[in-house]
């Protein structure tokens, strides 16, 4: 437990910083001046360089009920928690993204590490030090009394026209001469005509999920596809098809989440966003509370900025399009940075994607997307941390990726054996507000804690010892 002693003349950036360090090291904030609580307190100690916080961790000063942080270390853990590095870049690629070698981490080569939940630890271990022989709580990290959480997501890309995906995939092997799984994806084409492979690939998928008790978030366009957009890739069906009902109603009949796969034009166009949230929820029958942008087309901070204003919960698109690890050096769900202030919208990290690997890595057996999946998955369990996936349910043998079922299920079954919190975004989101909005209004003298959480959620929010003891 802490009392938070910043100074008034905190800047957003660094209140940033601060709050999100705290939220993340789930420490319990008490709100009574009076409570025998340690104290974190601010201070404007000698500087210190991103670098150097890399390499060393938190530099804390700690004395008896008394922790000390320094100020300059609040900046560097908005500029890269809450993206704001990038939002100062002017480099875009082909595709209107900031590239990857514009993030901190991919140039120290470092984007497979979570720096700020170790951050976080750090201050959480320094304060229960200094708790000595006061009462020390943390909140749970997860519901359920699980440590860690795994997410799938799905982002529906294809819906109509496969033959043309089957087409363009094949050449794509044939560069890579990939002769093979080539030839496979030939005789599994022939053999799906007429027989839907879209929509039976979606059904498998399903069902794997199914077995492992998965209830995944789907994202979907919903936009009006026109000769350019399907020769850029971006809208290429319309939701409101009687295919494109068939598979939503087929989706939803599993409990799944629906979230809007934002066009390419969304990520800087306000109206547009609107128009494709408004036409998602008249055909789902409630506004999404998650989007994530199409190939992740997103300028951090000012996509964002438009996501919140059309009333989105979460963005789930801060990943990588060409490797994949922590863009934002957290394995969990933080604020997005408006500007230099906390924004009310979400970010949720895009951990792993099956395509970064297959498209942009050249790496086509689906048994490496999974192990490397697998490898992050290790990483954000061991820190009790949240990994999102992102598997395509276009990735099937006749559009051209063979040897993917049998890879989906075993990526399934072993998340599962590793006992996560299977939750959707939506959830995942709706449980850290909550745990975020909790706090001490009163510490007794016995150091008994009176509790607010001032955002419930279904799941109640638990407090630990530091020994873990809930």
């Amino acid at each position: 437990m802490i009392r938070l002693a910043a100074p008034p003349d905190l800047s957003p950036y660094e209140r940033y910083g601060l709050e999100t360090l705290v939220d993340l090291s789930r420490l319990l904030v008490v709100a009574d001046p009076a409570a025998d609580v340690v104290e974190l307190r601010v201070a404007d100690t000698p500087s210190i360089s991103f670098d150097q916080l890399l390499s060393r961790g938190l530099t804390l000063e700690r004395g008896d009920g008394i922790v000390t942080i320094a100020r300059a270390t609040l900046s560097h853990v908005t500029g890269l928690a809450g993206a704001a590095l990038e939002q100062q870049s002017t480099v875009t690629d082909r595709h209107g993204r900031v590239p990857s070698a514009v993030n901190a981490l991919v140039t120290r080569r470092m984007e497979r590490d979570v720096p700020v939940l170790r951050w976080a630890e750090g201050l959480a271990s320094t304060v229960g030090e200094a708790a000595g022989r006061r009462p020390f709580r943390l909140l749970s990290p997860w519901p359920l009394g699980r440590h860690w959480v795994a997410a799938m997501t799905h982002d529906l890309d294809v819906v109509t026209g496969w033959p043309l995906f089957t087409l363009s995939r094949s050449a794509e092997l044939l560069r890579a001469r990939e002769w093979r799984r080539c030839g496979a994806v030939v005789a599994a084409a022939a053999g799906a005509v007429g027989h839907g492979p879209v929509e039976r690939g979606i059904r498998d998928l399903l069902e794997a999920e199914r077995e492992v008790g998965v209830r995944a978030t789907w994202f979907m366009i919903c936009g009006t596809p026109t000769p350019r957009t399907w020769w850029r890739g971006d809208i290429t069906y319309r939701l409101e098809s009687p295919q494109g009902r068939r598979l939503l109603e087929l989706v939803r009949s599993g409990g799944h989440e629906i979230g809007l796969h934002g066009s390419f034009q969304t990520a800087g166009d306000g109206t547009r966003i609107q128009d494709e949230r408004g036409r998602l929820s008249r055909l789902i029958g409630a506004p999404p509370a998650g989007v994530r942008q199409h190939f992740l087309r997103l300028r951090p901070g000012e996509t964002h900025a438009l996501m919140e204003a059309a009333g989105f919960m979460y963005d789930a698109t801060l990943g990588f399009s060409d490797r994949n690890g922590f863009r934002t050096g957290t394995a969990d769900v933080v604020p997005a940075l408006g500007g230099a202030a906390r924004s009310a919208l979400d970010t949720v990290p895009l951990v792993w994607m099956d395509r970064a690997l297959s498209k942009y890595q050249h790496v086509e057996d689906p048994e490496a997307w999974v192990e490397d999946g697998l490898e992050l998955a290790e990483i954000s369990r061991a820190v009790g941390g949240l990994w999102v996936g992102l598997w395509h349910p276009n990735l099937v043998p006749a559009l051209g990726f063979p040897d993917t079922p049998a890879a989906l299920r075993r990526l399934l079954t072993t998340l599962a054996g590793w006992h996560p919190w299977f939750a959707t975004l939506q959830e995942v989101v709706q449980w850290r507000r909550s745990r975020r909005s909790t706090h001490a209004t009163r510490v007794t003298a016995e150091g008994g804690v009176e509790v607010v959480t001032d955002t419930p959620a279904p799941w109640p929010v638990t407090l630990e010892d530091g020994k873990g003891r809930r």
